[in-house]
């Protein structure tokens, strides 16, 4: 028996969302992402969030792009980004910002071991996860 295809990486999602305008500012004020519009083969322009070599494409509820998820919506997602910055810096920061900590620093189990995280939400109410690495706290 031969061994399947594998995938070496996330290149990106896509968010589908209320309001384009309300989810950049959160992702690049709060989340200190880049904000990107770009031109598909298609021609039309798009929304996107950068950082680090991934990207998160945004997709309007009213209008969401096809192809798309079975059932795009927004506020469905649940998303962990790691971080290099203190949960303590991060809790300053949220609070300069107005951004509720629902839960956290707690520990759970990342993709490649433990990891302290800090719970928020976004405008649409998709959780947020922000996270350490043990080995990094």
């Amino acid at each position: 028996m031969t061994m399947p295809p594998t995938v070496a990486a996330l290149d990106h999602l896509v968010l589908t969302v209320a309001d384009i305008d309300a989810t950049l500012r959160f992702y690049t004020q709060v989340m200190g992402m880049r904000a990107e519009t770009f031109r598909p083969a298609d021609g039309s322009s798009r929304h996107a969030l950068s950082f680090g070599a991934q990207k998160i494409n945004l997709h309007p509820a009213t209008a969401p792009f096809d192809p798309k998820a079975a059932h795009p919506g927004p506020g469905t997602a649940d998303l962990c980004f790691l971080t290099g910055t203190p949960l303590a810096d991060w809790q300053a920061h949220l609070a300069a910002c107005g951004v509720a900590v629902e839960e956290g620093p707690v520990p759970r189990t990342g993709a490649t071991g433990p990891i302290l995280s800090l719970y928020i939400r976004d405008p649409d109410g998709n959780l947020i996860e922000i996270s350490t690495r043990a080995d990094r706290i």
